[in-house]
């Protein structure tokens, strides 16, 4: 998908200019983090349920792909001010029921399985 046209038709670049930014939009996925006493709980394959405030009735199904090897500082765009100084570990979780309500950057509340009453 077409993003954005950073310059127009004729426009003399410099090697390297940016002329569109473009965005997959097939596989959906989400970046999340998850602290050290819920690691165990974020095995590649397990299932989870993903909320996002404008629907939180409506959970969207997903699957970890990717958990990171290595903790990290929590990002500043994580949502919850206590965990930001926190040490997390990023994940990857293929959304399977995507639609166009789930947006880019939109923050989502992930669910585990047991929690979520599946396995």
């Amino acid at each position: 998908t077409l993003l954005t046209r950073a310059v127009e038709p004729g426009t003399v670049l410099n090697e390297g200019g940016t002329v569109f930014t473009v965005s997959l939009t097939r596989p959906v996925w989400v970046r999340a983090y998850v602290d050290e006493r819920n690691l165990d709980q974020a095995q590649p394959g397990r299932k989870v349920l993903l909320y996002t405030d404008g629907r939180p009735d409506k959970p969207y199904h997903g699957q970890i792909g990717f958990v990171s090897p290595t903790a990290e500082f929590t990002p500043k765009t994580v949502e919850t001010p206590d965990l930001r100084t926190d040490l997390v570990y990023r994940l990857r979780i293929v959304v399977t029921d995507a639609d166009d309500a789930l947006r880019q950057g939109m923050p989502v509340t992930v669910q585990f399985g047991n929690e979520a009453g599946h396995e």
